[in-house]
């Protein structure tokens, strides 16, 4: 993928690193040493593995434009990134994944008792990461980000039950309405609306700023997630680092599952009712390509880019309309450009 152009001093990628290597340096430094075996080293582990920062770049970003200094916002950073690592540790086993940012899942590796707990100690270190800005920001906004971070994984943890659901149960009538309202809360609020409120909230102490930000992180959450979905079918293993055909093998009801339940044939669906019915260690390698050789078949997954990058414009049109002024400076900019990097990614 062509660099992004726009962001002074690089593109996209190059603020995300920058962002990133910010947060993960405080993140391990917080990680404590020793311990229990199977505990503290592996806490580190998937924060070591390559990932986006995607989280903490947003939460940085998002401070420097409404006027806080990088360090002001440092706390908030790790945080969401504690959070986001917890979550793909128990996102993993939830969805009995076998790989994570090119290697084994923790679950796979170590088993699922340890993996369980390395999660739970993940999300313990990113509460005590939010204590710590009390003494940073104060009793006031300390507390308030107490209160965004509850309201954050509670979206966030209805969002999976919908999601666990759905396959559980075996349903088969949704539309992309469901599915967009499964993402809000699963998807958007953790990974865009949450790191752009607590950015602004660090940096302005205002309390009724913190959500001028939140359209923006809806539509920019969803195209990332329509995204995540077609590498997940079309990606390269290298650059993606999960397993390719993953969601099929999940029985994830994505948009591009969605779109090819309306479209299909009465046989096609009734074999598909049947496949979605079994679990992951039912299905079978020909099921899968059958299933993935259908929905490319039918343009399923083109035809969910395009709604995703339509929902990348909505969130360009909403940045530029709420940073004001700030769309001239480098975070603004960025925040601006990663409308276009979350539809062009390529892992």
């Amino acid at each position: 993928m062509a660099p992004t152009a726009g962001v002074a001093g690089g593109s996209v990628e190059a603020m995300l690193e920058r962002y990133r290597g910010l947060a993960l340096d405080a993140l391990l430094d917080d990680v404590p040493e020793g311990g229990p075996r199977y505990l503290y080293d592996l806490v580190a582990e998937y924060p070591r593995r390559w990932g986006k920062g995607l989280r903490a770049a947003m939460c940085l970003a998002t401070c420097r434009a409404f006027g806080g200094a990088p360090a002001v916002g440092l706390n908030a950073a790790v945080t969401v990134e504690l959070f986001h690592n917890a979550f793909l540790i128990h996102d993993d086993i939830q969805d009995e994944s076998e790989q994570r940012r090119g290697a084994a899942t923790l679950h796979a590796e170590y088993g699922v008792g340890v993996a369980l707990n390395v999660g739970n100690m993940t999300n313990l270190l990113a509460l005590r990461r939010l204590a710590a800005n009390r003494a940073a920001l104060g009793s006031g906004i300390a507390w308030r980000l107490f209160i965004e971070t509850e309201l954050m994984m509670r979206h966030s943890l209805e969002g999976q039950a919908i999601e666990i659901g759905w396959i559980r149960d075996n349903v088969c009538d949704l539309d992309a309405d469901d599915y967009y309202r499964m993402c809000l809360k699963k998807t958007s609020w953790y990974t865009c609306i949450y790191p752009c409120r607590t950015g602004i909230l660090v940096a302005t102490g205002r309390e009724n700023a913190v959500d001028v930000l939140d359209r923006y992180g809806w539509y920019l959450g969803a195209a990332f997630q329509i995204q995540d979905d077609a590498l997940n079918l079309t990606g390269d293993y290298a650059s993606y680092g999960k397993e390719i055909a993953g969601d099929l093998w999940e029985g994830k009801r994505t948009l591009i599952l969605i779109d090819f339940m309306r479209r299909c044939t009465p046989d096609e669906r009734e074999r598909l009712v049947v496949f979605l019915s079994r679990t992951r260690t039912q299905r079978t390698e020909a099921e899968v390509r059958w299933l993935h050789g259908r929905l490319l078949a039918y343009d399923c997954v083109e035809s969910a880019r395009r709604s995703a990058r339509d929902l990348a414009v909505a969130a360009r049109h909403e940045a530029e309309r709420a940073l004001g002024a700030a769309v001239d400076t480098d975070d603004g900019r960025f925040l601006l450009d990663l409308t276009d990097y979350v539809v062009e990614r390529n892992r």
